[in-house]
């Protein structure tokens, strides 16, 4: 698992950058309407989303667990699709389908998180930032009928914490890389 993130540091950069671009769209235009919303929400979700795949082939190809980051890059693919495909979704069912996804979100980097801690020491980011997401989908859940344009300061604040701790995990992954990179032996010609 720590070979792959390591590899991929770059999709995870791209990721933080999606997130906190996104952050900074919803608070910059606080008065979209639930259309943009849903646009920008879709394309977030299915930019993670081929992120997260491309992370899981990259583990294929490197014979690495490769199972949460495809499991959290479907979910994320099929967020964003059902996005699209549906964009008159009321305030409510974008709010449900915002909080499923980061639950869903969270509890893969949850899992990630538990097998990179077998590899590295003290690493937590990935923890914290899949705590974060799950606690943001429960607090939607609870509170759906505050509506969608009453969140974009909840929700843009969200896309930037995160978006700073994908950042900062992918700079730490981008340091580990050597810490990972197999040694192959030389051999000694007599």
């Amino acid at each position: 698992m720590g070979t792959i993130l390591t590899r991929s540091w770059w999709a995870v950069a791209l990721s933080g950058v999606a997130a906190v671009l996104f952050g900074v769209l919803a608070f910059s235009l606080p008065r979209l309407v639930l259309a943009s919303l849903v646009i920008l929400f879709g394309a977030f979700a299915l930019v993670d989303g081929i992120f997260q795949i491309i992370a899981a082939v990259e583990g294929v190809e490197h014979h690495a667990s490769w199972v949460w980051p495809l499991a959290r890059g479907i979910i994320g693919v099929l967020a964003g699709l059902l996005t699209f495909a549906l964009p008159r979704l009321t305030a409510v069912a974008l709010l449900i389908l915002i909080a499923v996804w980061a639950i869903a979100a969270g509890a893969t980097e949850i899992f990630t998180a538990l097998e990179l801690r077998k590899q590295f020491a003290n690493e937590w980011l990935l923890l914290v930032l899949g705590a974060l997401s799950m606690l943001f989908g429960l607090l939607i859940i609870l509170r759906p009928a505050a509506g969608a344009l009453a969140l974009i300061g909840l929700i843009g604040t969200f896309a930037i914490i995160v978006g700073v701790l994908r950042i900062s995990l992918a700079f730490r992954l981008r340091s580990l890389q050597h810490k990972l990179t197999p040694v192959v032996p030389t051999r000694r010609v007599p």
